[in-house]
Formats: structure tokens, C-alpha cells, sequence
């Protein structure tokens, strides 16, 4: 039932963003390229999705997700929520997300848009999920080279 629903829900996912217009690059370089705004070529659409989708999360998420938090209950079908147990802001953390935002602002695409364009078998999106996965990988390698370095704990 948690893999129906798993499935589901990224279906539903994957729609939203092609809906929305998030898994086309072009129009998520129009939002980001704030120097638009003078010439009239600025897209503030992708505004109103992330509106949206707080003002769908947000009541959902203190009306029904904290207090079943706060009395140790799960999700619905699961024990417990996942969340991240890292809470402290480092130097991994800063850059990587410099990285994400680096990439998400030259290409137009993050991971969710780049699996639901991996339907269309475009090539781009083939190469952008292939270097995502090489980036990962070469990103835990290096972590785990830092550590071995490192006195301390250091997670990876």
C-alpha cells in the first residue's frame, strides 16, 4: 500500500510540475532572470505556483502534520516522519546549496523537473540526470575523503 501511494503521490508530483510549468527550463530561466522586470520580459508566474502550493502545505502542515508530531504519531501510513536529523547550518551545507542554485540558474532545472523530463528522452535531460547522479556520487567521495582527514566527526 506505501509503494501504491508512494507512486501515486509522484505522479501527482511529476503532473504538478509540468502543469505549473516548473519542468520547463525556459520558463523557470524567465522567473530567474529578475533583469526582465525593466524590459517587460520578466515570467512571475512560477510566484503564484510556489503561493500556491504554501497555501495548499501550510494549513495541511499545522492543522494535521505538527500535532500528529507533537504526540509521536507518523504519516499515515508510515511510523514516523522522516525528517532531517542535521540541523546546524556548515560549510557542506553553504555550498552545495551555492551549487544547486548555480545549476538550477544557468540550466533552468532542478532534480524533480530533470526525472519528470526523462519522460521525453530529450537528450539534455538524459545528460542532466546523468552528470545530477555523477555530481552525487562525486560529492559523497569527496565527503568521505574530507573525513578520513578530518579529526572529529564529520557527517556525510
Amino acid at each position: 500500500m506505501r509503494n501504491l501511494f508512494a507512486l501515486l503521490s509522484g505522479l501527482l508530483f511529476g503532473a504538478g510540475l509540468l502543469l505549473s510549468g516548473l519542468a520547463d527550463p525556459a520558463k523557470v530561466l524567465a522567473f530567474l532572470d529578475i533583469s526582465g522586470v525593466v524590459n517587460g520580459h520578466w515570467d512571475p508566474s512560477l510566484m503564484l505556483v510556489m503561493g500556491g502550493a504554501l497555501g495548499v502545505y501550510l494549513p495541511v502542515y499545522l492543522l494535521w502534520v505538527k500535532p500528529r508530531m507533537a504526540r509521536n504519531q507518523g504519516p499515515v501510513l508510515d511510523s514516523q516522519y522522516h525528517l532531517p536529523s542535521k540541523t546546524r547550518i556548515d560549510g557542506p551545507l553553504i555550498v552545495g546549496a551555492a551549487l544547486f542554485g548555480l545549476g538550477w540558474g544557468m540550466l533552468g532545472i532542478c532534480p524533480g523537473p530533470a526525472v519528470v523530463n526523462l519522460a521525453s528522452l530529450d537528450p539534455m535531460a538524459l545528460a542532466f540526470m546523468a552528470t545530477m547522479v555523477l555530481g552525487a556520487y562525486l560529492g559523497r567521495l569527496i565527503s568521505r575523503m574530507i573525513a578520513r582527514r578530518l579529526p572529529g566527526p564529520v557527517e556525510a
